[in-house]
């Protein structure tokens, strides 16, 4: 394919009508779900005839999958450039905080409840394998003189998840619990689910990496 600065007129009519269908995807997941997303209702709101929409993208789960995989690559975009600065957990998990308050559909997208009847392909998955690696590579560094469990034997012989990271078993029950337990306050908190409790989600989130950096 032609390069950004060389793109035929055609090439960039096309990328820019796949870029507005995309943008007015993700207005529709933000009023009604990625549950109700249609193609053939963004075709009307675009002035297109629903054939003509299928010739940018064949079907739902092909916009779908591309809404998704933009989702995984800005959230690998940013945790490669946090851990590129030598950052810690901490800044790994304030990274993640703050990309997920930017734009809560897009955090739903990829971590909350499963569009029915869609399921992401491979390549998709690779690139979220990119995010457990910088996850990784900070659980790696850190000291840990706690006796192995059964849970650490148990994840050894069952690392797909983490790709091909050499990581021992401490670092990937570390790794794995920081992630389960940051995504549970954080989808709760983007949920609505702590709204007139009193207190300060941020506070909490904080107070929670701080207990997981204490094991």
């Amino acid at each position: 394919m032609a390069e950004a600065g060389t793109k035929t007129p055609r090439e960039r009519y096309r990328a820019q009508v796949r870029t507005e269908i995309k943008e007015r995807a993700w207005r529709q997941i933000g009023e009604a779900g990625a549950s109700a997303l249609s193609l053939n209702a963004i075709a009307k709101q675009m002035g297109l005839s629903g054939p003509a929409l299928y010739r940018y993208y064949a079907n739902r789960d092909e916009l779908i999958t591309e809404l998704v995989t933009d989702a995984y690559r800005s959230l690998a975009d940013t945790f490669r450039a946090t851990a590129e600065t030598g950052a810690d957990l901490t800044a790994l998990a304030n990274a993640i905080r703050a990309w997920a308050l930017e734009d809560p559909q897009r955090y739903f997208l990829v971590y909350g409840t499963p569009v029915p009847g869609y399921h992401a392909p491979d390549d998709v998955t690779r690139i979220a394998s990119e995010i457990m690696a910088a996850l990784l590579d900070a659980c790696v560094v850190l000291p840990s003189d706690r006796p192995p469990t059964p849970f650490d034997a148990h994840l050894e012989g069952h690392r797909q998840w983490a790709g091909d990271h050499s990581a021992p078993p401490a670092a990937l029950h570390r790794a794995l619990t920081f992630w389960t337990r940051l995504h549970g306050i954080l989808s709760l908190e983007l949920a609505g689910h702590f709204t007139g409790m009193g207190f300060d989600p941020a506070r909490l989130f904080a107070a929670e990496l701080d207990g997981l950096l204490r094991r």
